[in-house]
């Protein structure tokens, strides 16, 4: 097995959205899914640009699907090239991870029983983010007369939450531009288009040229929308014709509107071949993967399936911008409308803070833009300080839809609790800028931006916790966990102990800024009005807060966690679908079973805080309880860790390849929405915290590997306060060095 290329070799139209979302490319600017070039029935051709939002029924707002870049239409003797026309005679698609490389190979029968061999090759620029490019070869059996319509379509639409399609562009302008050489010939196309509601401009140019065999025409054709050039090519048997389609994307974000085009026309221009433009693309991927690869010996699957999911973030996340989030489906699909939740500060950001901490800053700096926001929907809901919505988009405002159509009836609502009661995110934000401060010593950014974050989420914990005047605690009340199955609950654990890690913390970071920031410990005291009696406040929550747990030990996932009704999970078999699905909503809510459980994810979180038996007692009580394989996609990762640190190596490698397979193998059924993203970034801390069992705190870093038995090597690096590190484990030697 090549451990660098995901193959498919059978074309099932009944599995083709999943297929698009695992062939999805990008680069950390834009993500295509890997649609056919010519286009076939009810695919769902999307183009997704960080940061371009407008206004959708239901969700509020979603990402755009932006025009199309793909179309390139061929037809032999007037018959046209589709895997659903003539006969596909054989057929391969692969994606190479090393380069974000795309091919299609196709050897394909007209109905006139007209043989050809077609090759599509395509790849979004990692050198130049806002190029993407496209080549197709083309070899006839017999001598034919051969047309390509190359187009930018700029009629998307985007998939609404009821099956309907949605339109969020407005045509203002396209047409020709000179060539790059000065050509007789008019040959580059543009268009100029803007969304409704937002008013974000895009200009999209598209450059095509022949670079084997004879073009004997070139016509443009104006079409409103859909701007488009036909060549004409003549081919002899065997002879390979080689089409080569570029195209680039400029947003009113990137460049003022009145150059959204001339930018676009510009990059295009720029590129001087195909495999100029390739070398490139390959440099700089070569770049991520040095800081990023992990190496895995003795495990052939699991090598591959975890740089597949490495290489979704790559390409999900933005190494320029900081005005963006990674979507819990990255850019690959329409779920969650591109909306960012705790995945990516709880699950997906520890790669970046140990790999390539510019990406993780980019990240956090998004949370820093958006206090605004946050502080707004704090007030709005009657508190101080900072909570952060719990769907998040553009703007900071919560964006989580107040209702949404039933899973199971469309024609029902279901209403949606998370984004007024899971409020547990603002400490998981607060926990993530903490963590990066801790491994990368960045003491600037953390005195400028990461305390703030902090300190402002923490005004909000101690506002928002209740007093229980006869039980003389704080508590947080009428909230949802990370376990969704569970909502309107009491003193959820997670909830409770993160809150009040955020509240101790904040006042530790603001005795660190006294003492290492005092300018900026002044500020932030004057700007938050941290007033004596308001820390006072702060310690007496720290203090006196409400933890539900049993004199043995056993931390309760909330406060009446045990007068739920218990359930044998096997009981329930066989089955498909999530328990929530099987027994309904309420149903769910009245049982013990859990989607995932909040209490491990707190023990692996604050992990020097509990000891050996008694993350043992909990490990054993929660797992049997757990709908590991159809509940949340963000627990198996997480469970693998925790296996680990009691011992078992077995159990850990089950619920890591469970993780690892969940859009390869589309585990839970809806891969087709696009890339479950917490689960691929959870693959990595699986790796490193769990198998290699990296500790990282401010004093340094620590490994107690727990290799699976049939490993034969495990190898990976990563970055701790500015110095790379490097890991190289087998099962009989651990041995490590730094430089």
């Amino acid at each position: 097995m090549n451990g660098w290329t995901v193959t498919q070799t059978v074309f099932d139209s009944a599995r083709q959205h999943h297929h698009e979302t695992i062939f999805t490319i990008g680069n950390g600017y834009l993500a295509t899914r890997g649609t056919f070039e010519e286009g076939h029935p009810q695919d769902r051709r999307t183009t997704f640009l960080h940061g371009v939002f407008d206004a959708a029924p239901f969700v509020v707002t979603e990402l755009a699907n932006a025009p199309d870049w793909l179309p390139l239409e061929i037809f032999f003797n007037g018959a046209r090239f589709g895997m659903n026309q003539g006969t596909v005679r054989e057929f391969e698609r692969a994606l190479d991870l090393q380069n974000g490389v795309l091919t299609r190979r196709v050897m394909w029968d007209s109905a006139q029983g007209e043989r050809a061999t077609i090759v599509f090759e395509r790849f979004c620029s990692l050198a130049a983010p806002h190029l993407v490019c496209l080549r197709v070869s083309i070899t006839p059996q017999h001598a034919a007369d051969i047309k390509l319509r190359a187009s930018i379509n700029g009629i998307a639409l985007s998939d609404g939450t009821q099956g309907e399609k949605l339109a969020h562009w407005e045509f203002l302008a396209q047409g020709l531009s000179r060539d790059a050489w000065g050509g007789e010939r008019e040959g580059n196309v543009f268009l100029r288009t803007r969304t409704f509601h937002s008013q974000v401009e895009l200009g999209a140019a598209m450059r095509v040229q022949t670079t084997r065999g004879k073009e004997l025409t070139r016509e443009f054709w104006d079409a409103r929308n859909v701007p488009t050039l036909l060549l004409r090519v003549n081919a002899e048997a065997g002879e390979t014709v080689v089409v080569e389609k570029y195209v680039a994307y400029f947003t009113s974000r990137d460049v003022e509107k009145t150059r959204v085009v001339d930018a676009a026309l510009n990059q295009v221009n720029a590129v001087r071949d195909w495999d100029d433009a390739l070398a490139e693309n390959s440099a700089a991927w070569e770049k991520e993967w040095e800081r990023t690869d992990v190496v895995i010996e003795g495990d052939d699957e699991a090598q591959l399936a975890l740089r597949f999911n490495l290489f979704q973030m790559l390409i999900a996340a933005p190494r320029t911008d900081d005005r963006v989030n990674i979507g819990a489906k990255t850019l690959s699909g329409f779920g969650y409308r591109g909306h960012a939740f705790w995945d990516t500060e709880i699950f997906m950001l520890p790669l970046f803070i140990y790999t390539a901490p510019h990406i993780a800053k980019n990240l956090l700096n998004y949370r820093h833009r958006l206090l605004s926001g946050a502080r707004a929907k704090a007030k709005a809901n009657g508190y101080e300080g900072a909570q952060f919505p719990w769907e998040s988009a553009d703007t900071g405002e919560e964006v989580t839809p107040t209702w949404v159509p039933h899973y199971l009836d469309r024609s029902k609502l279901i209403r949606i609790w998370t984004g007024d009661i899971e409020i547990h995110i603002s400490a998981d934000i607060a926990y993530a800028a903490h963590q990066y401060w801790v491994a990368s010593g960045d003491d600037a950014w953390f005195s400028e931006k990461g305390a703030e974050l902090i300190l402002d989420t923490a005004k909000f914990w101690a506002a928002r916790a209740e007093w229980n005047e006869t039980e003389q605690r704080y508590e947080y009340n009428d909230v949802i966990g990370p376990d969704e199955y569970h909502d309107h609950v009491n003193n959820n654990y997670y909830t409770n102990r993160l809150a009040q890690w955020n509240v101790q913390t904040a006042l530790e970071v603001l005795a660190w800024l006294k003492q290492h920031a005092p300018h900026e410990a002044e500020q932030l005291l004057e700007q938050l009005d941290l007033s004596p009696a308001r820390l006072a406040k702060w310690r007496d929550v720290v203090e006196k807060m409400y933890l539900p747990a049993l004199p043995n030990g056993l931390l309760l996932q909330f406060q009446d966690f045990l007068e739920r009704k218990e359930v044998d999970l096997a009981s329930l078999e066989p089955r498909v679908i999530s328990v929530q699905a099987l027994l309904g909503i309420e149903g769910a809510n009245e049982t013990q079973l859990l989607k995932q459980p909040d209490v491990l994810m707190l023990m692996y979180l604050l992990q020097n805080e509990f000891s050996h038996e008694q993350v043992q007692l909990n490990y054993d009580f929660y797992t049997p309880r757990t709908d590991h394989t159809y509940g949340s996609s963000l627990g198996p990762a997480i469970q693998a860790i925790m296996a680990c640190q009691v011992g078992k190596p077995d159990d850990a490698y089950e619920h890591f390849m469970r993780a690892l397979r969940a859009d390869l193998y589309d585990v839970r059924g809806n891969a087709d929405d696009g890339i479950h993203a917490a689960s691929a970034g959870g693959t990595w801390q699986a790796i490193v915290f769990g198998f290699g069992g990296l500790r990282v705190t401010r004093d340094g870093w620590t490994l107690e590997p727990r290799l699976p038995k049939h490993w034969k090597r495990l190898a990976f690096r990563f970055f701790y306060r500015g110095k790379p590190a490097v890991v190289d484990l087998d099962n009989e030697n651990a041995k490590t060095q730094g430089t």
